[in-house]
């Protein structure tokens, strides 16, 4: 039976956390919550010479989205059909992202002061292909957050045909402030946020930013139709184990701490047969046990072992045995 609101609860894509690995920890917490890639530029894709690297994935992740980054129109619609080949559920069009990086190729949050060039991208790629595409923004960028902004933004994309919004509910500055500080110093405008879900009650709009207890989803939940977790995700990953029964309606058991470790550890050994590397998938694991007794020797372990050849899979389960938790 298909869910009536499969986005209600959603990973946000990160960079260099959201890869493959962690999307399959994730899946292993809970079972329902929409996932999403880290993001990835159309030249990567159209000009890289390893797709697998930046579009594999593994089946039981889905339902998954590709988040692309970029501000050529043709290039993204040529990047969902590639997607779409590959199976992806959805594609996401970055215009939130405010490093130097993107300012230099000029999408991500630059893209917010020009919103006929984002529908035009939009537009683009939502006739690329048949699968959804979304948009992911912040409420605004630099001086200019007003919240008319946001919504003649919100209204010249709803013209593609795109339906899915994801807003981050903070305004980014594009000079001034890292990365880092765009995540936490900007204020959070959630009535931004509620209000386009009011001006535009046909559109599925999901809030992100400082989302950090099942509480907080509640609360944000009874305003809009989903809600999006970054960090926390990340960093207290068992949080989302409740996703499933409070959000979803599942009457499965919940999974251990234990359980998913265990499977967690199966999934290690077959990818380190492909020769990927012990840390590459450990670093992934160590939120896993945040608040549990033991959870720093967890996390010690790991951290000083799993760089070593001698050690595999077992090092997780060997790890874990010690933290007293469920």
């Amino acid at each position: 039976m298909a869910l009536t609101n499969p986005r209600k609860v959603s990973l946000a894509p990160m960079l260099d956390w959201t890869d493959r690995h962690f999307r399959y920890l994730l899946r292993l917490v809970s079972k329902n919550m929409w996932l999403y890639s880290e993001m990835v530029t159309t030249g990567a894709i159209l000009h890289g010479n390893n797709l697998e690297r930046f579009l594999g994935y593994d089946p039981q992740e889905q339902p998954l989205s590709l988040q692309l980054g970029g501000s050529d129109p043709l290039a993204l619609a040529q990047c969902c059909q590639i997607a779409e080949k590959y199976g992806y559920n959805e594609v996401n069009l970055n215009v939130g992202c405010p490093s130097d990086r993107v300012q230099s190729g000029a999408f991500g949050a630059c893209l917010m002061a020009r919103p006929e060039l984002v529908a035009e991208c939009i537009a683009a790629m939502v006739d690329s292909v048949d699968i959804p595409v979304s948009i992911k923004t912040r409420i605004g960028i630099d001086h200019e957050d007003h919240y008319e902004q946001l919504q003649e933004l919100v209204e010249v994309v709803r013209q593609t045909g795109c339906r899915y919004f994801t807003i981050h509910a903070r305004k980014a500055w594009l000079d001034g402030l890292s990365p880092k500080q765009n995540r936490d110093v900007p204020p959070l405008r959630y009535d931004f946020v509620y209000q386009l879900k009011k001006d535009f009650p046909e559109l599925h709009i999901t809030i992100n930013g400082g989302i950090k207890t099942l509480a907080d989803m509640q609360l944000h939940l009874e305003h809009v139709d989903g809600v999006m977790i970054g960090r926390e995700a990340y960093h207290n990953t068992y949080l989302m184990a409740d996703v499933d029964r409070l959000f979803y309606g599942s009457e499965l058991i919940k999974p251990t701490r234990k359980e998913i470790i265990r499977k967690y550890a199966e999934y290690v050994e077959q990818e380190m047969i492909k020769g990927v590397p012990l840390i590459h998938l450990t670093r992934h694991v160590l939120g896993l046990m945040h608040s549990c007794n033991g959870a720093k020797h967890f996390r010690r372990v790991l951290s000083e072992n799993a760089w070593k050849k001698e050690n595999g899979a077992e090092l997780i389960i060997r790890a874990a045995e010690e933290v007293d938790c469920d």
